[in-house]
């Protein structure tokens, strides 16, 4: 297949990467693991046995009404925790197959709801935002958009740091949330065949 190039001709494609079928199921596995993976999972509380304090008991048995032994048992204000969380990995296994499965029903999809944009190149030399506003502004490209690039362009990535709807990432940087959050994403010529090249 072939994907229309702005400013160039047209670009050969492998189908299994760009017109693939979307799998919802596998996109929905890797998103939510992708994004479980970057959870810090260091919420720490305290149990009734962890608290400082003494354990004696501070009142009768009988008489009193309640029996309690002491004042770290979780029903009163600064007792443990009944069930403590402690810090854990939410991280959950992806297998590779997957992973790239997912990438190009992702990326298949993109390009069957016009969503996705090839140029040649983004022509940015100097890091000038107002340069890059121009830039999107003759791509038409709106709303939330990610550039792809075959490589880290430091230029590129200077003009669009004071864009909050703008992110620029190369090819390796590339990961699934920010592909499934944009509304357009804009590859470079190079850079699809790179990922043609991880993904075919």
């Amino acid at each position: 297949m072939e994907l229309n190039v702005i400013g160039a001709s047209p670009l050969a494609v492998s189908e299994a990467v760009f017109a693939g079928e979307f799998r919802e199921d596998l996109v929905h596995q890797v998103v939510v693991a992708y994004q479980a993976a970057g959870r810090a999972g260091t919420k720490a509380q305290l149990s009734r046995g962890e608290l400082s304090g003494t354990t004696k008991k501070f009142k009768k048995q009988k008489g009193g009404g309640a029996r309690h032994g002491d004042f770290r048992a979780p029903i009163f204000v600064g007792g443990g925790v009944t069930f403590a969380a402690k810090p854990r990995s939410f991280a959950q296994k992806v297998n590779r197959k997957m992973y790239r499965g997912a990438m190009r029903a992702i990326l298949s999809e993109l390009n069957r709801q016009g969503r996705l944009k090839i140029v040649a190149d983004f022509a940015i030399d100097a890091p000038k935002t107002r340069a890059l506003v121009a830039r999107l502004a003759a791509l038409e490209a709106t709303g939330r958009v990610l550039l792809v690039d075959e490589g880290v362009n430091q230029a590129l990535y200077l003009a669009a740091r004071n864009l909050s709807k703008v992110n620029v990432v190369d090819v390796a940087a590339m990961d699934p949330v920010s592909l499934v959050g944009a509304d357009q994403v804009l590859m470079t010529i190079g850079s699809v065949k790179k990922v043609e090249e991880w993904l075919a």
